[in-house]
């Protein structure tokens, strides 16, 4: 199932937008990590209300880019984390 397919193109453009925004106040020190996700997901929905109006379908398409944000990361993330672990240069190790 491709994530994409619920979200409308229009909001395609957000979603690496919300990445930038994300990597530029997790070096922000005076920004908590915990608060990232609701910053990103604050600003997907105000952008797609500002840009396509108020309306549910606006709502619900800044939600589902902010989803597909902070998910793509998480799996990026983790992915890059476990390769790094079996090649013998994780941290955990």
């Amino acid at each position: 199932m491709d994530l994409l397919q619920f979200l409308n193109e229009n909001y395609y453009m957000l979603v690496p937008a919300l990445w930038v925004l994300g990597y530029a106040l997790k070096q922000t020190p005076r920004i908590p990590s915990w608060s990232i996700i609701w910053i990103l997901l604050i600003f997907a929905i105000l952008f797609g209300t500002f840009a396509f109006g108020f309306t549910v379908k606006a709502v619900v398409n800044g939600i589902i880019a902010a989803g597909v944000a902070v998910f793509g990361h998480q799996m990026f993330k983790q992915t890059m984390e476990i390769r790094s672990k079996r090649n013998g240069n994780g941290v955990g190790k």
